[in-house]
């Protein structure tokens, strides 16, 4: 196989971390190359270099064996490399053919336009409709967008970055189905991802950096999920551990809640019940785009509903906004860390402040309290093993990962008697992702009830002792996790669900 790309001795810093270090590796022409690492090991930055939107400091590249040095995305796209960014970059009242005229640089005319995006979806296995708008997609139908509108420039390299986070087990085999056939064309992939066993399944070789350098190269066929994430983090990992006795006294209660979204292309709450007690982990799975964001907004407060409809240990808060809420004791964490989470240009001390005033007595007489707000978020950092020069930082130069981990901790380190988090591991590495499930069993295990929304289902498997699946705004009603099989699960997703079982398993795990 002959070589398509490579990286001789990159390296770029930023003020108090070097992100990439002496970075050298290559991909072969019809090649699945991933790059694994934890968060913050420089995966990030080594792809916009390659993209064009970073220019590195010492090193240089080659592509076709010629001299590669993109000064902005378009160059990069001109020379044959495309990427599809975790977080997507669509317009929601947009068409699809609009959003994808939006990425080219020469789009053909509309009709021709709509024509090739029906045959090339259709040739790679992920079919569009090109009048369809953007905001009544789900996630994986966004995601074809994105990578079709690569698809239409014939990448000679397609740089994925954690593809598979909002995609069903179904999709997943879809878009793996559509790399292998890329693969077999001759396109090369740089695939990033955390999902070890995917790697496993979908890579030819592996790269893997560990604080901005490159520790080995693997064939990860070859490796455990386990050795391969040994070597990104140097050493053994730790599975979750213990076993959660809820104590049966009722701590968050919903009743027939229905709330209508503020999103025009979210979705609206129908008649949602559930019952979390303390020590107990109430896991709620579904597919992006079923209700998730709508859920999390009803039960911080961010919207509100009738009294009656939430209650905390008893007490109605329906009416109650966040602060209030955070006040009895019930905290959250949303799914959108850089923006709803977190406000990017804030430091992380002010972040800490925004959410834990209250709770952690950050203010005096109505006036911060700095020296503990920036104790108090050093604590966090610590705790969570936050990779930053400082609390002074600004959350933006995060790296995704260690943003996640900042936004876990700081409603973690808070005590409080009911969370509730969105996609509490969305973007982490495996170790990153095993201290937090920790830490939130930990939180139960101390009394505390939890609600977990996530997409994981191994992740909630691992952690919930009850699961109820979210569907268009339903949610059906919970079941023990021991003894759910995967394809019960399928059927819950779907909203399949025999109801009746459903609610008969509940009445008997809360009898």
């Amino acid at each position: 196989m002959s070589e398509l790309f490579a990286a001789h001795g990159l390296r770029k810093a930023y003020p108090g971390v070097v992100a990439n270090d002496n970075v050298s590796f290559s991909i072969d022409e019809g090649e699945i190359h991933a790059l694994l690492g934890e968060n913050g090991a420089g995966k990030s930055t080594l792809v916009k270099m390659i993209y064009g939107l970073v220019k590195p400091d010492e090193g240089h590249m080659t592509f076709l064996g010629a001299p590669f040095a993109p000064p902005e995305p378009r160059a990069a796209r001109g020379a044959g490399v495309a990427m599809v960014f975790q977080h997507f970059s669509l317009f929601d009242a947009l068409s699809v053919a609009e959003n994808v005229a939006l990425g080219m640089e020469n789009p053909p005319k509309p009709a021709r336009l709509a024509a090739r995006i029906t045959e090339v979806s259709n040739e790679y296995g992920l079919p569009l409709d090109p009048h369809r708008t953007v905001g009544d997609l789900s996630a994986g139908e966004r995601q074809r967008v994105e990578i079709i509108r690569c698809l239409l420039q014939d990448p000679r390299l397609l740089i994925m970055d954690e593809p598979t986070s909002v995609l069903t087990p179904q999709e997943v085999e879809i878009l793996f189905a559509t790399l292998q056939k890329l693969r077999a064309e001759g396109t090369s992939i740089l695939y990033i991802s955390h999902k070890l066993e995917e790697i496993r399944a979908l890579c030819d070789r592996a790269t893997i950096l560990r604080l901005g350098k490159v520790v080995g190269h693997a064939v990860p066929r070859e490796n455990t999920a386990s050795e391969l994430a040994e070597m990104m983090v140097g050493t053994a990992l730790h599975r979750p551990e213990r076993e959660l006795a809820p104590s049966g006294e009722i701590a968050l209660e919903v009743a027939n809640l229905s709330v209508k979204s503020t999103n025009p292309f979210g979705t609206s709450l129908r008649d949602v019940s559930l019952m979390v007690r303390k020590g107990e982990v109430l896991g709620i799975g579904g597919v992006a785009g079923n209700g998730q964001d709508e859920l999390l907004a009803a039960l911080s407060g961010e919207a509100t509903s009738a009294p009656d409809t939430v209650r905390l240990h008893g007490q109605p808060i329906g009416k109650l906004p966040p602060p209030a809420r955070r006040k009895l004791g019930l905290l959250s964490a949303p799914e959108e860390r850089l923006g709803h989470a977190a406000a990017p240009e804030m430091s992380l001390t002010e972040n800490a402040l925004l959410s834990a005033r209250l709770r952690k007595k950050l203010t005096r007489n109505d006036f911060i309290n700095w020296k503990a707000a920036q104790a108090f978020a050093e604590e966090v950092i610590a705790a969570f093993d936050v990779r930053t020069p400082g609390p002074h930082v600004a959350a933006r130069s995060l790296s995704g990962g260690n943003l996640q981990k900042f936004v876990m901790g700081r409603e973690i380190e808070q005590k409080p008697e009911v969370l509730v988090v969105n996609q509490p591991t969305w973007g982490v590495d495996a170790s990153a992702a095993a201290a937090i499930r920790q830490a939130l069993l930990d939180l139960a295990a101390d009394g505390a009830a939890i609600v977990v929304i996530s997409q994981d289902l191994d992740e909630l498997m691992e952690i919930s002792t009850s699961f109820a699946a979210l569907n268009g705004g339903r949610l059906s009603a919970p079941v023990p996790v021991e003894g759910l099989t995967m394809e019960r699960i399928g059927l819950m997703l779907g909203g399949a669900h025999d109801m009746e079982v459903a609610h008969e398993h509940h009445a008997e795990a809360h009898a």
